[in-house]
Parts: structure tokens; sequence; C-alpha cells
């Protein structure tokens, strides 16, 4: 898949999710205000924090399709990382955002009995959000891109706390008016936990984490196959938006010429690119297989 074309679907993705978002922003807002439903009206404000999350994240995709220039040689792809660690603080503040409003509630036992255009409400938001969490998650896994996957767990977000919502307001309905800040109240643990997920992801790409170890064995594997290689010395990478930067330490003969050297790791480059397709750049040093040798090092 050409570069261009990974942003671009990556963009199709989050601009069906916004548009959906504002759509159903509007509907629980309205439905939770006219229905008498605490728990719907406070999802359809959760929803407005996620149309500013997805707006920035818009933004973020924008940034990270430019390619390197001077000022970044390793690209702007750490926007969308970015935009994953400003998704979880946004998934952390409906949280604590939706408990303090049902807490405040069952204690001044302010609760009304919603009418039946809430429990509607609640019950389109799961469905379409779950639809959106399947689609979003599926394109972000195949285009590796931790803003999709934010997303994604985002619209997931939506749903738990909507199932949350509907079973407070059908409860409310039937005449126990107290479920529907209490269904509000429990289902914000279930967003703190996503939120946490989100923010240690985020985290720990914008750290420079390691990849998954799967992935590093299988780079490894692959450049020991070359013939020339005797061994990988050492294997780094970092996440940079969709793509991963991978360093590369190999062991060669110290009687090949440079030349020689030089075409067995273009050769281990070209593999890695075609075997991974979301590999951005390899940055590959060659040792001398038979000496010891100190890695030179401040970090």
């Amino acid at each position: 898949m050409l570069r261009e074309e990974r942003f671009e679907r990556a963009e199709k993705v989050i601009h069906l999710g916004f548009w959906v978002n504002a759509v159903l922003m509007v509907m629980k807002l309205a439905a939770g205000h006219f229905g008498g439903s605490e728990a719907v009206f406070a999802d359809g404000v959760e929803s407005g924090c996620d149309f500013v999350a997805l707006l920035f994240t818009i933004v973020a995709l924008r940034v990270g399709r430019k390619p390197f220039d001077a000022s970044h040689p390793y690209g702007h792809g750490k926007a969308e990382n970015v935009a994953a660690f400003v998704i979880a603080l946004v998934i952390g503040g409906a949280g604590m955002f939706i408990l303090a409003q049902s807490v405040r509630t069952i204690m001044s036992r302010s609760w009304q009995t919603p009418d039946l255009i809430a429990v509607a409400a609640a019950l389109l938001t799961i469905v379409i959000k779950e639809g959106l969490y399947r689609y979003s998650v599926a394109a972000g896994r195949k285009l590796d891109s931790p803003a999709l996957q934010a997303v994604a767990m985002d619209h997931r977000k939506d749903a738990l706390t909507s199932v949350g919502t509907l079973v407070g307001v059908v409860g409310a309905y039937a005449g126990f008016g107290i479920m529907d800040p209490l269904a509000a109240g429990l289902t914000s643990l279930f967003i703190f936990k996503i939120g946490y997920e989100t923010f240690r992801a985020a985290l720990h790409d914008l750290m420079d984490g390691q990849p998954p170890g799967d992935f590093i064995r299988a780079v490894t594997d692959l450049a020991e196959r070359v013939e020339g290689v005797e061994h990988v010395h050492e294997i780094r990478g970092r996440r940079s938006g969709q793509y991963i930067i991978i360093d590369l330490k190999l062991d060669m003969d110290p009687e090949m010429t440079v030349k020689q050297s030089h075409d067995i790791a273009t050769c281990v480059k070209k593999l890695i690119f075609e075997r991974f397709p979301n590999v951005g750049d390899v940055m590959i040093h060659i040792n001398p297989h038979d000496e010891e040798h100190e890695d030179l090092i401040r970090l």
C-alpha cells in the first residue's frame, strides 16, 4: 500500500466517525433534555468531547502525512501518537464528568422518570457505535495506525457507555428512577479502564518504546537469513505514527570490502521493506563479527 493511500484510508475512517458522532451528539443531547434522562444527556455531553477529539485527530493525520523534511528528518508521524494521547485524556475526562454527575444526582435524589425517546436514543447509539468500533479497529490494525486504534477504542467506550445508559433508562422508565444515574456512574468505571489502556499505549509510543517482541524477532530472523550476515548484534525500533523506524547492527566478515557490506545491508533493508509495509526506515550499522566491540552510547 502506497504512503498516500494509507493516509487517505485513515482519514476516510476518521471523517466517517466525525460526522456520525456529530449527529449522535445532537440526538442524545435533545433526547436527554426533552426525554428527562440525565444519563442520556451526560452521554451527549461526552459525545461532544469525542467530537473535539476527532477534530484534533483529523488535524493530526494531516500533519502526520507530511513527508520528512530538513526540520523533521524522521517525518511527522508522531502527530498521530500525540492525537492518541489527547484522545486518552478526553476519554478519562468524560469518565470523570459522568461519574461526578451521577454522584451528584444520587446524593440529591433528584432523578426523574425518562420518556421513551431516551430509551430509543440509547439503543440506537449502541448499535451505531459498536458498528463504528468494528469498522475503525479493523482499519486501525490493517494500517497499524495508533490514531485510528485510539479512535476505535473511543467508539467502543461510547458503546459501553450507552449500554449502561440503556440499562439505567429502562430501569428508570419502569419506575426505578435511581437506576438512571446509578448506571451512568457504574459505566464510568469501564470508561476509565479504556482511557487508561489508550493512555498507556500512547505514552509508550511517545517515549519511543520498543515495538512488540514478535515483530522484533521476525525482523531479526529475516536479517540473519541474508547471506553474508553472521548475526544481528542489536536491534531497536520506535514508532512514528503508522510507521516503525528500525536501527540494526549487523555482524559481518571483516575482510569484506565496503562495497560488499553495503550491498548486503541494502539487501537486508529491501527485504524488510517488502516483508513489513509498516516499516518507514531502517538504519544499519556494520560490525566485524570476530572482534569484541564496545557499544558507544550515552542514553
